[in-house]
């Protein structure tokens, strides 16, 4: 797979595809129109011109009925992240999956399952950020941490630190390289999103949130048939 880093780097933003919100199960959008929905809804929020989202009895009656979201989004649990504001969605059009420093367990696993089987949603991100303090603080951690579950946090993370000589945003690098790490050990460790992603049915994109600009940078769809790399150690 092409590093994230480098996809990142070269990414261009592409025209967003508006879909209605309101959208039956007929009218599901594709991954490519849900990715455009998601860019529309981050160009909004990025120049503050983000729209209101209906909170309304009637479309909490209207989700009652069945769950159709656009797109899932995993992300770090960091409280300046929230997806839904990002993208200026409302209820019932994400299925946000939050760990910290987005870093996939059996239950974040089998969470990204459920989505993709269960509700078919079409397209998953995930979503690393700007000074992500969990990823700092993996880098910097010295010996074993203060528990075994921040030891299994900070381990899984270190992973993916970079083997090329530091960079001047040390954590810039390890945050791109950890999405990635996520984005391959989700496709190793679950064949049913591997089949999904060759066989066109769904895409996983990697993406890295700017916290003061307010914009999201996305890299390319992975391409069907590109072997994923898993460390096997999370």
């Amino acid at each position: 797979m092409v590093p994230l880093r480098l996809l990142i780097a070269t990414a261009l933003l592409a025209t967003p595809v508006l879909i209605s919100a309101d959208a039956t199960v007929a009218d599901r959008p594709t991954s490519r129109e849900a990715l455009g929905q998601l860019k529309a809804g981050n160009d909004r929020f990025a120049r503050n011109l983000s729209k209101p989202v209906s909170m309304s009895v009637n479309r909490r009656k209207e989700l009652a009925a069945a769950d159709r979201p656009l797109a899932m989004v995993l992300s770090c649990a960091d409280s300046r992240v929230p997806p839904e504001h990002i993208f200026n969605v409302g209820l019932g059009d994400l299925l946000v999956i939050r760990a910290a420093g987005q870093v996939i367990d059996r239950s974040v696993l089998a969470s990204i399952e459920y989505g993709a089987s269960r509700l078919k949603v079409p397209l998953l991100v995930v979503m690393g950020h700007e000074s992500c303090d969990v990823v700092r603080t993996a880098a910097e951690a010295k010996g074993a941490a203060e528990t075994p579950n921040l030891d299994y946090l900070y381990k899984a993370i270190r992973t993916a630190k970079p083997k090329a000589p530091a960079e001047r945003d040390a954590v810039k690098a390890l945050v791109l390289d950890n999405v990635e790490q996520v984005v391959n050990d989700t496709l190793a460790k679950s064949p049913l999103v591997r089949r999904l992603v060759d066989g066109g049915e769904m895409e996983v994109v990697g993406a890295y949130y700017e916290l003061v600009s307010g914009r999201v940078i996305f890299s390319e769809p992975v391409a069907p048939g590109i072997p994923s790399r898993s460390t096997g150690s999370h």
